[in-house]
């Protein structure tokens, strides 16, 4: 069974002049294939930037603590060997590839992280199949990654690596952003599919219950001011809704960049 063990993380992003700001305050965490865990929080609490340094986004700087996945260092790898390793991040705003179709691209990342290239019919079948459940045009499958998508669409296409690549811990940053009740619910099976196979941990990062009414976690963390304050089941996503996130926010911490 695959875990994500993440001990004391403290991260710092860079500001454009150099500085260094103090971002994440200590955060301690364990997810485990087959787990679900729902982090909730205000803007600025430094959820956003938990995501991205454990994928490895260079603007963050770790600056204590430690991230492992399944004993091996995960902070001492490139952003490349994370993605083999079996982490994959699910981003708030996907980013456009001009000039790489969504076809090259999932077969690209397939061989990266088996290590060896899909076959072509199987493959073919795979994709067509994987597209159909997310009720995506299979012309998507030749247009440039993300170009001109809405977002909708762009969610559908991570949702869409996601069932395909299969990794040991999946972070999905606010997948709920932007999604009308429909993609929502589309987008949510995605994940429900990926939830049902046992062997893929997932984070699931929100500002809102809604999402969390299609994806049950049986973890919910509040995430205050660059740590996690509270820790709780389903229940505690539904306090949250009622009585928002007043009562953590005096004296919060450091965490102002999402």
């Amino acid at each position: 069974m695959s875990e994500l063990s993440i001990r004391n993380l403290q991260v710092s992003v860079k500001l454009p002049d150099g500085e260094l700001k103090p971002i994440l305050a200590g955060v301690d965490l364990t997810v485990r294939a087959g787990e679900t865990h729902a982090i909730m929080g205000p803007n600025g609490s430094g959820k956003s930037t938990l995501a991205y340094s454990i994928a490895g986004h260079p603007r963050y700087e770790v600056t204590g603590g430690s991230v492992t996945l399944d004993g091996q260092d995960v902070l001492a790898m490139t952003v490349d060997e994370r993605a083999r390793a079996g982490l994959f991040l699910a981003m708030q705003y996907p980013v456009e590839v001009p000039g790489v179709s969504v076809a090259n691209f999932l077969r690209t990342a397939k061989t990266a992280i088996d290590g060896q290239a899909p076959k072509l019919r199987t493959w073919a079948g795979e994709l067509r199949g994987a597209m159909e459940k997310l009720q995506m045009d299979p012309a998507f499958a030749q247009r440039n990654v993300n170009e001109g998508f809405s977002g909708g669409e762009k969610k559908r296409h991570e949702i869409m690596q996601l069932e395909l690549l299969k990794p040991k811990i999946a972070v999905l940053d606010e997948t709920d952003s932007g999604l009308d009740i429909d993609a929502l619910r589309i987008v949510s099976e995605g994940v429900n599919r990926v939830r049902e196979n046992g062997d893929t941990g997932l984070l699931l990062i929100t500002h809102y219950t809604r999402i969390l009414r299609y994806i049950k976690p049986e973890f919910v963390h509040v995430f205050v001011g660059g740590r996690i304050v509270e820790e709780g089941g389903p229940e505690l996503a539904e306090q949250l809704e009622a009585q928002g996130y007043e009562r953590y926010l005096a004296g919060a911490g450091p965490a102002s960049v999402a």
